[in-house]
C-alpha cells in the first residue's frame, strides 16, 4: 500500500477550524486553575521553568514585537484531543500574549490499533480502553469548561473497517464528537505544532512524526521564507508523504521484543519501501546536500531517544523537549537501544513497559529516514498534533493581535454526555 503523498503546500487559511465548522465545538463554561505552561519555543532559548510549569513561546516564533491577547481570548480555554493507534491524548490551554498556558493534560497508552493489520477491524478490548480513556478526556473538558475544541482521531479509525461506528459509539457514550482526520491535516498539523523549533537560519528542514498506525514526513523549503516563523511556516510545505507504517504495526509484523539484526533491517526495509513513493525525494536529497537542512522529530521514538541520549533517571520534557543531536549521537543511541534485552528495556526510565516492545520499530523508521535523507542534525520535539490544534483554533480567533479578540460565536454547539 503506497502512502498519500502531497507535492504542494495546502492553503492553510482554508483549513482553519472556523466556530461554525464541525471540526470544533463550542463550551459556555470557565473554570479551572493554572497548572503550568506549555512549551511553544525553543526550549533553550530561555532558562528553564520551575518544576511543574512549561513555558510557551510566541505564536509568531520568537518575533521581538510582542502582540497582546485578547482580554476574552486570554480567559477562554481551549481544548485539543489526539486519539491515535497507541495513545489517548489531551492538551487544554489558555492563551497568552506568548504563546498558551497549558492547564491541564492527558494522556494515556491505549493501542487502539492493537490486531487491526491482521483483521482490518478495531477489537473489543482496544475499543474499551479507548473509550474509558475518552471518558476521562470527556471530564476534563468539562469540569474545565472549555469553550473551543478539536477532537481528532487519526490512522487506526481511517484504516479500520469499524472506524467510523467505533467514531459513533463514542458520540453516544461520552458526547465526545471526533473527526476522523486526513493524512493530509495529520502532516500540517505537526508541522504547526512544532514549527517554533525550526532553526531561524535552515534552508529547509525534514519534519517526521513516528506514530503508532502511520508516520508523516514533510519537507519545509524555507529557502524563500523572507523571515517567516511559527505557524507561518506551514505555507512553505513543499512536499509530504504519509506512510501506512507506525510502531504498532511495523512491530506486530516484524516482532517488537526480541529483535536480532535481521529483524531490525527487515523493518528497516519495509518502511524504506514506502519512502520510494515520496514525490519529490531527489530534490530533497539536493537540498540536503547544499547544506542547513536539519530534522525535526516528533514522537515517542525521538524523546525515548534523547532521554537514553542525556541519561535521565526519570523523563524530563524540559531537557529533551527543543535538544539538538548530532548524527553520530543519533546512531550511537539506536545502536545502544538494539543491544538492550527486552527486559531491560522496560526497566530503564525513558521506555517502560508500556514501549519496551514497540520502541526499535520507531528505530526502524527512524533510520529508514536517515538512510534516504541523511542530515546532520535532529531536534527533537516533545509536541506535535495537540500543539498544532491549540495553535490554529486560537490563531482563527485572532488571540494574539494587538486590540483584537476572538471572532464572534454565531453559532454555540455543545457537546452533551
Amino acid at each position: 500500500m503506497a502512502g498519500d503523498v502531497r507535492t504542494t503546500a495546502p492553503r492553510v487559511e482554508a483549513s482553519l477550524p472556523t466556530p461554525d465548522s464541525g471540526e470544533v465545538r463550542n463550551r459556555e463554561r470557565h473554570g479551572g486553575r493554572e497548572r503550568r505552561r506549555h512549551d511553544c519555543g525553543p526550549a533553550q532559548a530561555s532558562p528553564a521553568p520551575p518544576a511543574g510549569e512549561r513555558r510557551s513561546g510566541r505564536p509568531d516564533g520568537g518575533c521581538t514585537r510582542e502582540g497582546r491577547a485578547a482580554d476574552h481570548g486570554s480567559r477562554r480555554l481551549y481544548g485539543a484531543l489526539d486519539l491515535g493507534t497507541n495513545n489517548c491524548r489531551l492538551l487544554v490551554a489558555r492563551p497568552e500574549s506568548r504563546g498558551f498556558r497549558v492547564v491541564d493534560a492527558f494522556s494515556r497508552i491505549v493501542r487502539l490499533g492493537e490486531g487491526l493489520g491482521h483483521t482490518n477491524r478495531l477489537c473489543d478490548a482496544a475499543m474499551d480502553r479507548a473509550l474509558e480513556a475518552l471518558g476521562c478526556c470527556r471530564d476534563k473538558l468539562e469540569d474545565r469548561g472549555v469553550e473551543r475544541f478539536r477532537l481528532i482521531a487519526t490512522e487506526a479509525c481511517r484504516a479500520a473497517e469499524n472506524g467510523p461506528l467505533f467514531i459513533e459509539r463514542v458520540r453516544e457514550e461520552t458526547g465526545l464528537s471526533l473527526e476522523i482526520a486526513t493524512r493530509e491535516t495529520e502532516a500540517r498539523l505537526a508541522v504547526a505544532g512544532c514549527a517554533s523549533l525550526v532553526d531561524p537560519d535552515a534552508n529547509g528542514v525534514v519534519l517526521f512524526d513516528i506514530g503508532g498506525g502511520s508516520s508523516e514526513i514533510v519537507w519545509l523549503d524555507l529557502r524563500n521564507r523572507c523571515g517567516a516563523r511559527g505557524v507561518a511556516l506551514t505555507r512553505f510545505i513543499r512536499a509530504w508523504i504519509s506512510l501506512p507504517v507506525g510502531v504498532v504495526n511495523l512491530a506486530e509484523r516484524h516482532g517488537g521484543r526480541h529483535v536480532c539484526s535481521n529483524i531490525f533491517e527487515a523493518m528497516v526495509a519495509d518502511a524504506l519501501t514506502h519512502l520510494d513513493d515520496f514525490a519529490l525525494g531527489e530534490e530533497l536529497s539536493a537540498a540536503i546536500c547544499d547544506g542547513k537542512v536539519h530534522m525535526l522529530g516528533t514522537s515517542g521514538t525521538v524523546t525515548t531517544l534523547a532521554g537514553v541520549h542525556f541519561g535521565l533517571k526519570r523523563y524530563d520534557r524540559r531537557r529533551v523537549d527543543g535538544a539538538w543531536m548530532e548524527s553520530d549521537d543519533v546512531t550511537a543511541m539506536i545502536e545502544r537501544l538494539r543491544a538492550m534485552p527486552y527486559e531491560e528495556r522496560v526497566d530503564n526510565p525513558c521506555i517502560g513497559a508500556d514501549r519496551a516492545d514497540l520502541v526499535l520499530a520507531g528505530c526502524a523508521i527512524l533510520e529508514a529516514i536517515r538512510r534516504r535523507w541523511p542530515c546532520q542534525r535532529l531536534r527533537v520535539a516533545d509536541r506535535g498534533l495537540r500543539e498544532g490544534m491549540l495553535m490554529e483554533l486560537m490563531a482563527a480567533d485572532n488571540v494574539w493581535r494587538r486590540g483584537g479578540g476572538p471572532r464572534p460565536n454565531r453559532s454555540r454547539g455543545r457537546n452533551e454526555r
